[in-house]
């Protein structure tokens, strides 16, 4: 009877990760990319405090870049439509929050005239949004 050659059949037990690792390096080149597209909006360099009130919901933010320019979410808006554009935004003027970003560049007297605004129309809860205080020596 003639022998038959068997060829043993050898397990595959190393994994070949190469390609994961491709996926995952195009995947991290991607996300580096867009991460900064994806902050867009005003840029406002906010104070630092120690307390700091996270904002859990979508509510309206009142922006004032470093030039003084005004901004209800994105959109510029003059300081004279101010009151009436946020009163058309929000449903309870005394209870909703308005949230005041403010670069701190800006003088005193702009951030207190958009307060005064804002107050004048009839809007009682606004809250200054900063930026957590590093707690490393510098």
């Amino acid at each position: 009877m003639p022998q038959l050659s068997r060829q043993t059949g050898t397990s595959l037990s190393d994994i070949n990760i190469v390609p994961f690792v491709d996926v995952m390096l195009v995947l991290l080149v991607i996300f580096m990319i867009t991460a900064p597209i994806l902050q867009s909006g005003i840029e406002v360099d906010v104070p630092k405090t120690k307390t700091v009130k996270e904002i859990a919901e979508s509510r309206i933010v009142v922006s004032i870049d470093r030039a003084q320019r005004i901004y209800i979410g994105e959109d510029a808006v003059n300081i004279h439509e101010l009151g009436n554009k946020v009163h058309a935004q929000i449903h309870n003027p005394q209870g909703d929050t308005v949230y005041l970003r403010c670069d701190k560049t800006v003088p005193f007297g702009s951030f207190a005239l958009v307060v005064d605004t804002l107050r004048q129309s009839g809007i009682s809860n606004i809250s200054v949004v900063t930026e957590p205080l590093d707690d490393t020596p510098h």
